[in-house]
């Protein structure tokens, strides 16, 4: 998602969004969301690589890491709406120190530079698979011994293999951003269930595309595979993990609702890595839309976990079981700083979590 467009592909570009940003204003209010962002995980000191910039070691601060280590970010149109925007990722991802980041708008960046991704993987010394892909990428610090594709703007993957010789597979997704169920529920207030699930599945291609990731990795075999799973990325929806009736109760624009794709994921074999730590969406909402924009009077935010990371589950050797999970930033930027001036250079939360080989 994106003040730009909350997806770009072929079919809408680069137009802007048909609404403004979003984050409470009712009570549950600004304070509320606010407070959501604070609870999506407890205090922890910093990363032991964090760079030397209490601003950023602040938002960015994470547990003490496990033995694999991936996050999710969308960053902004490969942050290029932020002053020093690359320098400005580099540095998050310095600060948290993963071994894979699966990266959504990771775009040709203004001037002579590459893709975001491939800079990045140029200054930190470690390997990005883009393919075909205009802005999907998987950003890691482990061996690529093998790379698939799925759809330029839909999904991609590679296999790694960590320094005990151990391997996993792990994908970067991004799906339609259109007709956004939240802002139906806020702006429509008396939307029935069957117009907001509508928004999943026919008013836009959020259900269809999930359902063409999960066939592609199944006739890719990776889910009947011995290796792990791993699928992140953007999914410009929520939950149905967080859109519970206790949910409900806090949070102002949400209902107890089936959403089909995060559904459809579950029935293919995954479990939500975020949830499998955190699985009360009341005590740890997880919220990544958005840490940059608070929405207006008008038209509230309505605060939602729309970037996740799967893991598969099914009979394997050995499994990749999430031990720990928090979203970056930890707090919010103050308003009055300009955009432009921002440490933390996404609308998108970041995901990040540890994995335990098990």
């Amino acid at each position: 998602m994106s003040d730009l467009g909350r997806g770009h592909g072929p079919e809408h570009g680069h137009r802007p969004p048909t609404y403004p940003a979003r984050m409470h204003a009712t009570l549950p209010s600004i304070a509320a969301a606010i407070l959501a962002f604070l609870l999506t995980a407890a205090a922890a000191p910093p990363p032991a690589t964090a760079p030397d910039n209490s601003a950023l070691a602040s938002l960015v601060a994470t547990p003490a890491r496990g033995e694999l280590r991936v996050l999710v970010w969308n960053v902004q149109r490969g942050a290029k709406a932020f002053t020093d925007g690359p320098e400005k990722t580099l540095a998050v991802i310095r600060a948290v120190d993963p071994d894979v980041v699966l990266m959504q708008e990771s775009y040709d960046i203004e001037g002579d530079r590459p893709t975001l991704g491939r800079w990045l993987a140029g200054e930190l010394g470690w390997t990005a698979w883009q393919g075909q892909s205009p802005h999907l990428c998987v950003l890691t610090r482990l061996e690529v011994t093998e790379t698939f594709f799925h759809e330029p703007w839909h999904a991609l993957g590679a296999r790694l293999v960590d320094g005990e010789g151990r391997s996993f597979v792990a994908y970067s997704i991004w799906i339609d951003y259109r007709a956004y169920t939240p802002y139906r529920l806020r702006d429509e207030p008396d939307v029935t269930d069957e117009e907001l699930l509508a928004c999943e599945t026919t008013e836009s291609n959020r259900f269809p595309q999930a359902t063409a990731i999960i066939e592609h990795l199944t006739a890719a075999a990776h889910t009947t595979a011995p290796l792990p799973l791993l699928v992140g990325g953007d999914w410009n929806c929520p939950s149905h993990l967080d859109w519970t009736e206790d949910a409900a109760r806090i949070f102002h624009f949400r209902r107890a609702l089936d959403l089909p794709v995060s559904r459809a994921m579950a029935a293919a074999g995954f479990a939500d890595a975020f949830r499998v730590v955190h699985p009360d969406p009341v005590l740890r909402p997880g919220i990544t839309w958005s840490p940059l924009y608070r929405g207006t009077d008008e038209k509230p935010e309505t605060a939602d976990r729309i970037d996740r990371l799967y893991v598969h589950g099914g009979e394997r050797p050995r499994h990749l079981h999430p031990v720990a999970a928090t979203v970056i930033p930890r707090r919010l930027e103050d308003a009055s700083v300009a955009v432009a001036d921002r440490v933390f250079p996404s609308d998108h939360g970041g995901v990040v979590v540890d994995f335990e080989w098990r």
